[in-house]
C-alpha cells in the first residue's frame, strides 16, 4: 500500500508582486551554484579565501596537476569567481569580490554546524 500525499492550499496571504530578477541573474546564480557545488572547487576557492595564490602553489598544496587545477580556475574565471594577475612568469589568482567570499565562508560554515 502506498501512502497518499495531500497537496493543501497555502493559507498565508498570496503574494501577487513579479520578481524584478531578471533571468539572466537567474543563470549567473545557477553557474555560480554550479561551481561551488564541486569539492574539488571548493577546496581549491576555500585556499583563496585566505590569500592569492600562484597555480604552481595552489597544485602542490592541494596534491594535485597544475593542468587541471588551472582547467579549475579557468573555469572560475570565466565565470567571474576568481580573478587573475601576471607577475613575471606567474599568474596569481584570488576571489574576486567580497560577495563571493562570504558566499563560499557562510557555505563551509554552514556544513561544518
Amino acid at each position: 500500500m502506498t501512502d497518499k500525499i495531500e497537496v493543501s492550499e497555502c493559507v498565508h496571504e498570496r503574494n501577487t508582486e513579479e520578481s524584478t530578477i531578471s533571468d539572466a541573474t537567474f543563470e549567473k546564480a545557477a553557474n555560480l551554484f554550479y561551481a561551488l557545488g564541486d569539492a574539488s572547487r571548493l577546496k581549491l576557492l576555500e585556499k583563496l579565501l585566505r590569500r592569492e595564490w600562484c597555480v604552481t602553489e595552489l597544485a602542490e598544496s592541494l596534491k594535485e596537476e597544475i593542468s587541471t587545477v588551472s582547467q579549475r580556475l579557468k573555469l572560475l574565471r570565466t565565470l567571474g569567481i576568481v580573478q587573475r594577475r601576471r607577475e613575471g612568469k606567474h599568474i596569481y589568482y584570488k576571489l574576486s569580490d567580497q560577495h563571493i567570499c562570504d558566499l563560499i565562508a557562510n557555505a563551509l560554515a554552514h556544513a561544518d554546524e
